[in-house]
């Protein structure tokens, strides 16, 4: 562990070559030690992923894994940047910007599906690595005829990356929302509205039209 340290440096992960230069060559390179992390974090969430636990996984002593990685903090930066590289290959010519961006997001979605603890692990990382760079820049050239100021468009493209995770942990939860246990004498309001009749279905799913409302606030309507 502490060759490790010394390795890094203070650097990023990113930065950083993918073993310490002590030692003899490891059994596993640092591919497949991300890979058995993701497997453990698909079928146990991010608790599951210990790097005691990813040791064991790959048949090797928690310490060889220190080789590799400075801590935790790195192991779940390449976790997440492994999976952010599932987007690829990014879609072109899906029509207006706005179509494009929602079938982007679409995988999105799709990617925090398979990967539920994606969203969780997102938040607890630093520095981007090259997936989600590129990721970025797919967004910014799809954007690029919109005339909105370069913030305004990374504003934009947060909103939808926090959007989409509102909408798989919203999936995740353990089901619809239910008035069936409440006498709604006392809620008027929602009286109401249980006592009109069902109306047709949108044009659109939510998802879609929550994020072109979402995209026409923010890069087209005036302030």
């Amino acid at each position: 562990m502490s060759g490790a340290s010394s390795d890094s440096g203070g650097r990023s992960i990113w930065s950083r070559p993918e073993r310490g230069t002590r030692g003899p060559a490891p059994a596993h390179d640092r591919d497949a030690i991300v890979a058995a992390a993701v497997e453990l974090a698909d079928s146990g969430g991010l608790a599951a992923v210990s790097m005691r636990a990813v040791a064991a996984a790959l048949g090797m002593a928690a310490g060889s894994l220190y080789r590799h990685l400075s801590s935790r903090d790195d192991l779940l930066a390449l976790m997440v940047d492994r999976c952010v590289g599932e987007l690829r290959p990014y879609p072109e010519g899906a029509g207006e910007w706005r179509d494009e961006m929602v079938l982007l997001a679409r995988r999105q979605l799709e990617l925090y599906r398979r990967h539920p603890w994606l969203s969780d692990a997102i938040t607890r990382t630093g520095t981007p690595g090259p997936n989600t760079i590129a990721w970025f820049d797919t967004c910014l050239r799809v954007l690029q005829a919109v005339p909105a100021p370069v913030v305004a468009k990374f504003e934009a493209i947060a909103m939808v990356t926090g959007t989409v995770s509102l909408f798989a942990r919203a999936e995740a939860a353990s089901g619809p929302l239910s008035f069936d246990h409440v006498d709604l004498a006392a809620y008027p309001h929602l009286a109401s509205a249980f006592a009109e009749p069902p109306s047709a279905a949108p044009r659109r799913d939510l998802f879609e039209r929550t994020l072109r409302a979402l995209l026409t606030g923010l890069l087209t309507d005036p302030d």
